[in-house]
């Protein structure tokens, strides 16, 4: 099954990432794809122990996954998933996005509930 995801993450304290990123305690919201397999993906996200391959991988040392969003698709929605929680929340520039046209793909959330409104409306407008 191919499709994006979105992890919930909290992140207790302050941490430098790769010394690139200075992020803040808090709530983060990461997207991702998976086109190959979505449930391998989001797996390897929850295991501790793994290789570092992709930025998150060095965040996930670090923050605590507190929900999982799974939406299966044929189509790459990564992006357009990204572009409108960009429109709501800030994100450190280049987090997991290299190979997008968005800044980041990392989200800094400072009300849940606008979280899941912008998550609900991209759902509903089908990606």
């Amino acid at each position: 099954m191919k499709g994006t995801y979105l992890l919930v993450l909290k992140l207790e304290y302050g941490v430098s990432i790769k010394d690139r990123w200075r992020l803040e305690p808090g709530l983060y919201a990461y997207v991702g794809s998976a086109m190959n397999d979505l449930v391998a993906r989001v797996s390897r996200h929850l295991r501790k122990e793994k290789k570092k391959h992709w930025h998150i991988d060095h965040l996930l040392e670090h923050a605590k996954i507190l929900s999982v969003i799974m939406i299966p698709s044929e189509l790459r929605l990564e992006e357009s998933l990204s572009l409108a929680l960009s429109k709501r929340f800030d994100g450190p520039v280049g987090f997991g996005s290299s190979d997008l046209k968005v800044k980041t793909n990392l989200y800094r959330v400072d009300q849940i509930d606008e979280l899941f409104k912008v998550i609900g409306g991209f759902l509903q407008r089908g990606g």
